[in-house]
């Protein structure tokens, strides 16, 4: 069955197996990347085509997706002279996968409202392995009639794809994601390092505390990587700082108390001052053994 063109806006370590799961699935998909020879890689390995700017990739798409860096970003490649909104068709669909503020998508909300455009904001949990495997979970932000078009095209890159809500719940949902994950894998660092200093074998120690009430999906991918002090991969401390900056910053709006987000946070800046920006944030175990 022919299906209706889309495209999708940044080929970072999310976006670019996100965008490539579509293409499998059959759709006619236009690529952008600021860093046009990324595009141009894209297109070699799964066909379609890339285009010069984010006005240009979205002409003639019926859903536009979006997975870029930060509030900024979003800003700039939804809404600036060359941006989405300034190519984008009455009644097509932006839908921004960005782990961003609630604020700034309900900004771009407003403003695809104004060219009669649809907004979803609609972050995703689940990490490289995630994007690339096609079983990323996806919290969305907006209208009912919204996300029941475009919630098939989410699904061929998710196994979870939920409405939590009016535009922004998305983002607000994500910070609860990132505020359980930053609590959680400070937790796993300290045991960790405690069974090691009991004289303990951490993998067993592991394998069998994994199958009871302390199992998490940070012990089962994260556990033994940690246990053998290896960090080269996954989600970038850089990138964990940034979303924790937004939990604490719409904190102060909302008024919730985040004592372990902000101490893990001041943790992972340490992290950061010791070369460690680029390292999985399974890294804050450093902190506690950093002569391993």
């Amino acid at each position: 069955m022919n299906k209706n063109p889309v495209a999708f806006l940044g080929l970072g370590v999310m976006g670019y197996p996100m965008a490539g799961h579509l293409a499998s699935a059959g759709y006619p998909v236009t690529v952008y990347n600021r860093t046009q020879a990324k595009a141009t890689r894209w297109v070699a390995q799964h066909g379609g085509r890339s285009a010069p700017t984010a006005a240009a990739a979205v002409e003639g798409a019926d859903l536009v997706m979006m997975c870029v860096g930060n509030d900024a970003d979003v800003r700039a490649v939804a809404c600036g002279a060359q941006g989405a909104l300034a190519g984008m068709r009455a009644g097509a669909i932006l839908v921004d996968h960005t782990t961003a503020s609630a604020q700034v998508a309900r900004e771009i909300e407003a403003a695809a409202r104004a060219k009669s455009v649809g907004f979803l904001d609609a972050p995703v949990s689940g990490g490289q392995a995630g994007a690339e495997n096609g079983k990323l979970t996806i919290m969305v932000g907006g209208s009912s009639e919204l996300f029941a078009r475009a919630e098939s095209t989410l699904g061929h890159y998710a196994r979870a794809v939920t409405l939590m809500g009016p535009c922004g719940n998305g983002q607000l949902t994500k910070m609860v994601n990132q505020i359980c994950i930053a609590g959680m894998v400070q937790a796993l660092s300290e045991g960790i390092n405690f069974a090691d200093r009991a004289g303990l074998d951490v993998d067993s120690v592991l394998d069998v505390i994994s199958k009871g009430a302390a199992q998490s999906w940070q012990m089962e991918n994260r556990g033994k990587t940690m246990a053998a002090d290896k960090f080269d991969f996954g989600f970038a401390v850089d990138w964990m700082r940034k979303d924790l900056d937004i939990c604490l910053a719409e904190s102060r709006s909302n008024g919730a108390a985040l004592p372990v987000t902000a101490l893990v946070d001041q943790f992972y800046a340490r992290v950061q001052a010791a070369g460690g920006g680029h390292w999985d944030t399974s890294s804050l175990i450093r902190l506690l053994r950093p002569s391993k």
